[in-house]
């Protein structure tokens, strides 16, 4: 880090460094008095609520953009989806207060290079909203949905209360941005679809990595957006005691261990590799689609991880060279296997799923095993080949019977598949500048997060939020230098 005395000299007035004694935030800088303009951060997400806590703790008074609800009306919503069938496509898993991973395990951990130590201001603020104090000393710390519903309305209460709006159901429609001959742009204004506008040239892009339409607006704008990796899979499900007992022998079932965990990877013999993701131990599979006809699940465990199955998502990497074309052609590939799985399904947002010994031996399943399905609003037993392409069923089969040899059972017949997971990542990355954090094409656009290629996970992505809310405060005092 570098030493006070240089960031004292580059800073103006009333605004100063502060190095606190455990090292959990490193850099404070004040808004000048009567600051006319107001930061807007679109997108209510990890990233988007850390953004705007500290553009909030300094003094900035930013304006956050929800599309969705707040978190327990969202909650709200997505049980209508998986208890009714019915999906809001403006409030769901995806959408609303909190982002993806409020409905998730709430994983705390992650293997980013953090020399500032961000990711501890994180684990603060939420001890300070009600996590437990564990999180910042267990090796795999976790929170689980419920509590992180009451923990982001107490955050949400204190950007208010330092001066910060949040507006939900409060859609971008447009992003305005002036351009030059030469392709380089401006922000000047954000539109919402209730036809507000709001003047401001900073703008920080939060969105999460299923805001589509966001990224269609964006590509229509000119702004520059690269296609990305992502992954595709399944949900597995099996006993939780089988993989207790495969980890943990004779010491399963303690309660100081919990529930067992684990993370694979296998190198398939067609040159893809197959491996575990957002491994929920004692969790839920649960339905998390955002656009209408289509299927997409996801993972989730309580705090306490006491369901009866472990689920993780077995997924196979995808690169830009399997959907060739534009930059947004990742998400056209998404969309066409999600319609897949939501046709297979039954057109009613049950889920299509597959035993995994049927599915080794290519036969449709008819009736189901030991492992009960956990997915709402329900599973229907088909056959999963349909559901990915070629290449990703073949070595998904090929990873499974790799798996049986590292955790003994994982094979098993019995074992159940749902379809699909697609959102393991955003297909895109709209690229910004690494001095400035800006949009590498377009001034006062501040691309952060999971949803523009720059998180992965709620730890990663409030991190990604402070330093770009740090980026973003710089830049409105007119000190351009780079966070710390």
């Amino acid at each position: 880090m570098r030493n006070e005395a240089a960031v004292l000299k580059r800073l103006r007035g009333d605004r100063h460094v502060s190095v606190t004694p455990d090292m959990a935030y490193h850099f404070v800088t004040r808004a000048p008095e009567g600051l006319a303009e107001r930061p807007v951060i679109i997108g209510m997400g990890p990233c988007g609520l850390f953004a705007g806590l500290i553009l909030a703790q300094m003094g900035f008074r930013p304006i956050i953009l929800e599309r969705g609800k707040a978190v327990r009306e969202r909650t709200q919503d997505t049980w209508g989806l998986w208890r009714k069938g019915k999906l809001n496509p403006e409030s769901n898993v995806q959408f609303g207060e909190g982002g993806a991973g409020t409905f998730s395990d709430g994983k705390l951990y992650s293997q980013i290079k953090d020399p500032a130590y961000r990711g501890r201001k994180v684990l603060t603020e939420f001890i300070e909203a009600g996590a437990p104090p564990e999180i910042v000393y267990v090796s795999k710390p976790h929170i689980g949905t419920f509590r992180l519903v009451s923990m982001i309305e107490k955050m949400r209460a204190r950007i208010i209360e330092l001066g910060g709006e949040i507006r939900f159901q409060a859609r971008v429609e447009d992003v305005e941005i002036d351009r030059d001959a030469d392709g380089n742009g401006q922000v000047r204004a954000v539109r919402l679809a209730d036809g507000t506008r709001l003047v401001t040239s900073h703008v920080v892009l939060a969105v999460g990595h299923s805001a589509r339409d966001i990224f269609e607006q964006l590509y229509a704008r000119g702004v520059h957006i690269e296609p990305k990796a992502f992954s595709i899979g399944f949900r597995v499900e099996h006993p939780q005691s089988l993989i207790d007992q495969a980890r943990f022998g004779k010491f399963a079932g303690h309660p100081e261990l919990g529930a067992a965990d684990y993370k694979l990877v296998h190198h398939c013999g067609n040159g893809r590799s197959v491996y575990s993701f957002c491994m929920c131990p004692g969790g839920t599979v649960v339905a998390a689609a955002s656009e209408p006809g289509r299927v997409v699940t996801n993972g989730m465990s309580q705090y306490s991880r006491n369901e009866r199955n472990a689920n993780a998502a077995l997924v196979v990497g995808i690169t830009p060279e399997d959907f060739p074309g534009h930059p947004l052609a990742g998400i056209e590939f998404q969309r066409r296997w999600e319609e897949a799985a939501f046709k297979a399904g039954g057109e009613n947002y049950a889920a299509p799923a597959q035993k995994v010994g049927d599915f080794l031996a290519g036969r449709p399943s008819t009736e189901l095993g030991a492992v009960v399905p956990s997915y709402t609003p329900g599973i229907h037993l088909t056959d999963l080949s349909t559901c990915l392409p070629e290449f990703a069923i073949t070595a998904i089969r090929e990873a499974l019977v790799a798996f049986g040899k590292q955790i003994h059972g994982f094979d098993m017949a019995d074992a159940l598949l749902t379809g699909v997971e697609t959102r393991t990542s955003s297909p895109i990355r709209v690229t910004r500048d690494k001095a400035s954090y800006q949009s590498l094409n377009t001034r006062g656009l501040y691309p952060a997060g999971e949803g523009a290629g720059y998180a992965g996970g709620i730890l990663s992505a409030a991190v990604d939020g402070i330093e770009v809310a740090e980026a973003v405060a710089l830049d409105m005092v007119g000190q351009n230098a780079p966070p710390l």
